[in-house]
């Protein structure tokens, strides 16, 4: 006999179908079309529901970001999850920029649409352009990390003379959602063809 499903399992549930109807509806209508009503029906909760559980909708949005960049509900930072200590552990560097691509594609498969909505409210919620701003950092602070990780492999001795900074700077625009959505969204690679060419594309700008 199954036991009762416990309250706290049964808040888990419906706050993950929240967040999933959310992140449908806010890819499907965009920022401005996706309402809390819409998303409580299609969640099938009360509109005070929605509200009682993230406040508002720029919350809601907020949570929906962090759920698919993560790919789960664990509170558990990039820079600590297996994929990305795996990177950072990797002896051989041209196989660490392998890994980044393949890691990022995971991610973007999953996030790419909705931090695209996230990307076109900024230019007109304040909030959300804060949320993206915060955004671009975090990223930039997993591919600092990754860097100073290739650095060191190598000895210092990256290509053109880059260093940490600047070979951040590089895998954050080879690895960015601006640079998958155009490519896969835009013109219509799949995502595995993507991650080959950005990983041959790190491995030929920042390896001597």
């Amino acid at each position: 006999m199954t036991a009762p499903m416990t309250r706290a399992e049964k808040t888990r549930r419906t706050r993950l179908r929240m967040l999933d109807a959310a992140a449908r509806l806010f890819v499907e209508r965009g920022w401005a079309g996706a309402t809390v009503e819409d998303i409580a029906r299609a969640a099938e909760v009360g509109t005070q529901t929605v509200y009682f559980t993230f406040r508002n909708k720029r919350v809601l949005l907020k949570e929906v970001l962090d759920s698919v960049i993560a790919g789960d509900a664990d509170q558990v930072a990039t820079l600590d999850r297996p994929w990305a200590r795996r990177v950072i552990a990797e002896p051989d560097p041209a196989v660490q920029l392998t890994l980044q691509a393949a890691g990022a594609r995971l991610i973007l498969e999953r996030a790419a649409p909705v931090l695209d909505v996230v990307r076109g409210a900024a230019a007109s919620d304040p909030e959300l352009a804060e949320l993206w701003r915060i955004n671009q950092e975090q990223r930039h602070t997993v591919q600092l990390r990754f860097a100073r990780a290739l650095t060191e492999k190598t000895g210092g001795s990256l290509r053109e003379g880059h260093d940490a900074a600047s070979a951040a700077d590089i895998a954050l625009t080879v690895l960015g959602p601006e640079t998958y959505g155009l490519l896969v969204t835009g013109r219509g690679w799949l995502p595995s063809r993507w991650e080959k060419w950005a990983a041959d594309a790190l491995v030929r700008q920042l390896l001597p």
